[in-house]
Protein backbone atom coordinates (compact mmCIF):
# COMPACT_ATOMS: atom_id res chain seq x y z
CA UNK A 1 0.00 0.00 0.00
CA UNK A 2 1.44 3.40 -0.96
CA UNK A 3 1.69 6.10 1.78
CA UNK A 4 -1.09 8.68 2.07
CA UNK A 5 -0.12 11.88 0.19
CA UNK A 6 0.93 14.80 2.39
CA UNK A 7 -0.53 18.28 2.26
CA UNK A 8 1.00 20.13 -0.67
CA UNK A 9 2.83 23.45 -0.32
CA UNK A 10 4.63 25.86 -2.59
CA UNK A 11 7.49 27.49 -0.73
CA UNK A 12 10.42 29.91 -0.85
CA UNK A 13 13.20 30.90 1.54
CA UNK A 14 15.61 33.80 1.95
CA UNK A 15 18.27 34.17 4.64
CA UNK A 16 20.67 37.03 5.31
CA UNK A 17 23.30 37.88 7.90
CA UNK A 18 21.91 41.39 8.36
CA UNK A 19 23.84 44.65 8.52
CA UNK A 20 25.59 44.29 11.88
CA UNK A 21 26.70 40.64 12.00
CA UNK A 22 29.77 39.20 10.29
CA UNK A 23 28.28 35.72 9.86
CA UNK A 24 24.89 34.02 9.59
CA UNK A 25 24.09 31.70 12.52
CA UNK A 26 20.62 30.78 11.21
CA UNK A 27 19.91 27.39 9.63
CA UNK A 28 16.83 26.17 7.79
CA UNK A 29 15.30 23.13 6.11
CA UNK A 30 12.63 22.78 3.41
CA UNK A 31 11.71 19.13 2.75
CA UNK A 32 8.32 19.12 1.03
CA UNK A 33 8.83 15.43 0.28
CA UNK A 34 8.52 14.62 3.98
CA UNK A 35 6.36 17.64 4.85
CA UNK A 36 9.03 19.32 7.01
CA UNK A 37 10.03 22.98 7.23
CA UNK A 38 12.39 24.29 9.94
CA UNK A 39 14.07 27.55 10.99
CA UNK A 40 16.73 27.56 13.72
CA UNK A 41 18.54 30.58 15.12
CA UNK A 42 21.94 29.98 16.68
CA UNK A 43 21.84 32.24 19.70
CA UNK A 44 23.77 35.46 19.15
CA UNK A 45 26.59 36.05 21.59
CA UNK A 46 27.01 32.34 22.22
CA UNK A 47 29.95 30.26 21.04
CA UNK A 48 29.37 28.45 17.75
CA UNK A 49 25.72 29.36 17.39
CA UNK A 50 25.94 28.45 13.72
CA UNK A 51 27.04 24.92 14.71
CA UNK A 52 24.16 24.53 17.16
CA UNK A 53 21.54 25.59 14.61
CA UNK A 54 22.99 23.33 11.91
CA UNK A 55 23.20 20.31 14.24
CA UNK A 56 19.62 20.87 15.37
CA UNK A 57 18.21 21.18 11.84
CA UNK A 58 20.11 18.12 10.63
CA UNK A 59 18.94 16.03 13.60
CA UNK A 60 15.30 17.09 13.25
CA UNK A 61 15.36 16.38 9.53
CA UNK A 62 17.00 12.97 10.00
CA UNK A 63 14.43 11.75 12.54
CA UNK A 64 11.44 13.01 10.56
CA UNK A 65 12.77 11.29 7.43
CA UNK A 66 13.42 8.07 9.39
CA UNK A 67 9.84 8.04 10.73
CA UNK A 68 8.12 9.11 7.51
CA UNK A 69 6.12 5.84 7.38
CA UNK A 70 6.03 5.09 11.10
CA UNK A 71 2.95 4.60 13.25
CA UNK A 72 2.29 4.90 16.96
CA UNK A 73 3.16 1.23 17.51
CA UNK A 74 6.85 1.58 16.61
CA UNK A 75 9.49 1.86 19.32
CA UNK A 76 9.84 5.56 20.13
CA UNK A 77 12.87 7.21 21.82
CA UNK A 78 10.50 9.01 24.20
CA UNK A 79 7.08 8.03 25.60
CA UNK A 80 4.39 8.35 22.91
CA UNK A 81 1.66 10.82 23.95
CA UNK A 82 -1.69 9.42 22.73
CA UNK A 83 -3.42 12.79 23.23
CA UNK A 84 -1.25 14.23 20.44
CA UNK A 85 -1.18 13.46 16.73
CA UNK A 86 1.48 11.29 15.18
CA UNK A 87 3.07 14.39 13.63
CA UNK A 88 3.21 16.13 17.02
CA UNK A 89 4.87 13.12 18.63
CA UNK A 90 7.40 12.92 15.80
CA UNK A 91 8.28 16.61 16.09
CA UNK A 92 8.59 16.57 19.88
CA UNK A 93 10.89 13.56 19.70
CA UNK A 94 12.91 15.15 16.90
CA UNK A 95 13.48 18.33 18.92
CA UNK A 96 14.57 16.36 21.97
CA UNK A 97 16.94 14.22 19.91
CA UNK A 98 18.36 17.42 18.41
CA UNK A 99 19.05 18.66 21.92
CA UNK A 100 20.94 15.44 22.66
CA UNK A 101 22.93 15.78 19.42
CA UNK A 102 23.99 19.23 20.59
CA UNK A 103 25.03 17.72 23.93
CA UNK A 104 27.17 15.15 22.09
CA UNK A 105 28.82 17.83 19.97
CA UNK A 106 29.65 19.86 23.07
CA UNK A 107 31.09 16.78 24.79
CA UNK A 108 33.35 16.22 21.79
CA UNK A 109 34.75 19.76 21.67
CA UNK A 110 35.43 22.26 24.43
CA UNK A 111 35.26 25.01 21.80
CA UNK A 112 31.52 24.40 21.46
CA UNK A 113 30.63 24.81 25.13
CA UNK A 114 27.84 27.32 25.60
CA UNK A 115 26.36 26.97 22.12
CA UNK A 116 22.57 26.90 21.80
CA UNK A 117 19.80 27.47 19.29
CA UNK A 118 16.11 28.20 19.01
CA UNK A 119 14.00 26.25 16.53
CA UNK A 120 10.55 26.34 14.99
CA UNK A 121 9.09 23.77 12.62
CA UNK A 122 5.99 22.81 10.67
CA UNK A 123 5.34 19.15 9.85
CA UNK A 124 2.53 18.32 7.43
CA UNK A 125 0.39 15.21 7.51
CA UNK A 126 -2.31 14.11 5.09
CA UNK A 127 -4.99 16.59 6.22
CA UNK A 128 -3.46 18.46 9.13
CA UNK A 129 -0.11 19.77 10.31
CA UNK A 130 1.77 20.36 13.53
CA UNK A 131 3.78 23.40 14.54
CA UNK A 132 6.48 22.98 17.20
CA UNK A 133 8.99 25.38 18.71
CA UNK A 134 11.54 26.00 21.41
CA UNK A 135 12.78 29.56 21.94
CA UNK A 136 11.70 32.68 20.05
CA UNK A 137 11.75 31.69 16.39
CA UNK A 138 8.17 32.14 15.25
CA UNK A 139 5.50 30.63 13.01
CA UNK A 140 2.68 32.80 11.62
CA UNK A 141 -0.30 32.06 9.39
CA UNK A 142 -2.02 34.54 7.07
CA UNK A 143 -5.68 33.74 6.32
CA UNK A 144 -8.02 36.13 4.52
CA UNK A 145 -5.58 38.97 5.17
CA UNK A 146 -5.40 38.33 8.92
CA UNK A 147 -2.02 37.46 10.47
CA UNK A 148 -2.02 35.10 13.45
CA UNK A 149 1.03 34.13 15.49
CA UNK A 150 0.91 30.38 16.14
CA UNK A 151 3.85 30.28 18.55
CA UNK A 152 4.49 32.09 21.83
CA UNK A 153 8.07 33.21 22.39
CA UNK A 154 9.98 31.50 25.16
CA UNK A 155 11.60 34.76 26.20
CA UNK A 156 11.83 36.97 29.25
CA UNK A 157 9.99 39.89 27.65
CA UNK A 158 7.19 37.64 26.36
CA UNK A 159 6.66 36.36 29.90
CA UNK A 160 6.29 39.97 31.07
CA UNK A 161 3.82 40.76 28.26
CA UNK A 162 1.70 37.71 29.07
CA UNK A 163 1.76 38.64 32.75
CA UNK A 164 0.49 42.12 31.86
CA UNK A 165 3.53 43.94 33.26
CA UNK A 166 4.91 45.08 29.89
CA UNK A 167 3.34 46.21 26.63
CA UNK A 168 4.27 44.55 23.30
CA UNK A 169 5.76 47.87 22.14
CA UNK A 170 7.96 48.13 25.24
CA UNK A 171 8.99 44.49 24.84
CA UNK A 172 10.31 45.14 21.33
CA UNK A 173 12.53 47.94 22.68
CA UNK A 174 13.62 46.36 25.96
CA UNK A 175 17.37 45.64 26.35
CA UNK A 176 16.53 42.08 27.44
CA UNK A 177 14.35 41.37 24.40
CA UNK A 178 16.82 38.73 23.13
CA UNK A 179 16.96 36.77 26.39
CA UNK A 180 15.30 33.39 25.80
CA UNK A 181 14.00 31.21 28.60
CA UNK A 182 14.05 27.97 26.60
CA UNK A 183 16.47 26.70 23.95
CA UNK A 184 18.15 23.61 22.53
CA UNK A 185 21.41 23.78 24.44
CA UNK A 186 22.39 20.21 25.26
CA UNK A 187 20.94 20.29 28.77
CA UNK A 188 17.90 18.40 30.05
CA UNK A 189 15.29 17.27 27.52
CA UNK A 190 13.48 20.49 26.58
CA UNK A 191 9.77 21.16 26.88
CA UNK A 192 8.57 21.46 23.29
CA UNK A 193 5.39 23.44 22.59
CA UNK A 194 3.20 21.96 19.84
CA UNK A 195 0.13 23.32 18.09
CA UNK A 196 -2.14 21.34 15.77
CA UNK A 197 -3.38 23.20 12.67
CA UNK A 198 -5.53 22.38 9.64
CA UNK A 199 -4.04 24.29 6.70
CA UNK A 200 -6.52 25.51 4.11
CA UNK A 201 -5.94 26.19 0.44
CA UNK A 202 -4.44 29.63 -0.15
CA UNK A 203 -3.21 30.15 3.41
CA UNK A 204 0.37 31.29 3.82
CA UNK A 205 2.63 30.24 6.66
CA UNK A 206 5.77 32.10 7.72
CA UNK A 207 8.61 30.56 9.73
CA UNK A 208 11.18 33.15 10.76
CA UNK A 209 14.00 33.99 13.13
CA UNK A 210 13.75 36.98 15.47
CA UNK A 211 15.82 39.14 13.14
CA UNK A 212 12.55 39.76 11.27
CA UNK A 213 9.89 40.48 13.87
CA UNK A 214 12.24 42.34 16.21
CA UNK A 215 12.24 45.25 13.75
CA UNK A 216 9.26 44.63 11.41
CA UNK A 217 5.78 44.97 12.86
CA UNK A 218 2.89 42.58 12.35
CA UNK A 219 1.03 44.96 10.03
CA UNK A 220 3.98 45.26 7.66
CA UNK A 221 4.63 41.51 7.80
CA UNK A 222 0.97 40.88 6.90
CA UNK A 223 1.10 43.33 4.01
CA UNK A 224 4.23 41.76 2.54
CA UNK A 225 3.06 38.19 3.17
CA UNK A 226 -0.28 38.91 1.49
CA UNK A 227 1.28 40.37 -1.64
CA UNK A 228 0.33 38.73 -4.97
CA UNK A 229 4.02 38.63 -5.94
CA UNK A 230 5.87 35.30 -6.32
CA UNK A 231 6.83 33.68 -3.01
CA UNK A 232 10.55 34.19 -3.61
CA UNK A 233 10.00 37.93 -4.01
CA UNK A 234 7.96 37.91 -0.80
CA UNK A 235 10.73 36.29 1.26
CA UNK A 236 13.23 38.74 -0.21
CA UNK A 237 10.93 41.66 0.64
CA UNK A 238 10.68 40.44 4.25
CA UNK A 239 14.47 40.37 4.55
CA UNK A 240 14.73 43.80 2.90
CA UNK A 241 12.27 45.18 5.45
CA UNK A 242 14.36 43.80 8.31
CA UNK A 243 17.50 45.37 6.89
CA UNK A 244 15.67 48.65 6.26
CA UNK A 245 14.89 48.60 9.97
CA UNK A 246 18.59 48.45 10.80
CA UNK A 247 19.33 44.79 10.12
CA UNK A 248 20.56 44.19 13.68
CA UNK A 249 20.53 40.38 13.43
CA UNK A 250 20.58 37.44 11.06
CA UNK A 251 17.18 36.98 9.44
CA UNK A 252 15.62 33.91 7.83
CA UNK A 253 12.13 33.75 6.32
CA UNK A 254 10.48 30.61 4.97
CA UNK A 255 7.09 31.19 3.35
CA UNK A 256 4.70 28.33 2.53
CA UNK A 257 1.50 28.56 0.53
CA UNK A 258 -1.02 25.75 0.81
CA UNK A 259 -1.92 24.35 -2.60
CA UNK A 260 -5.45 23.40 -3.51
CA UNK A 261 -6.15 19.70 -2.84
Amino acid sequence: MSPTPLLSFRWAVTTDKGLRRTSNEDSHCERADIGLFVVADGMGGHVAGEVASRVAVEAIQAFIAETAHADKNRTWPFPFEPSLSLEANRLKAAFRLANRKIASAIADSNDLRGMATTASALLAGAASACVAHVGDSRVYVLHDGKLDQLTHDHSWVEEQVRAGTMSPTAARQHPWRNVVTRALSGGEDPEVDVTEVRPRSGERYLLCSDGLFSVVGDQQIAEILGSPRPLQEITTALIDAANAGGGPDNTTAVVLEVDAP
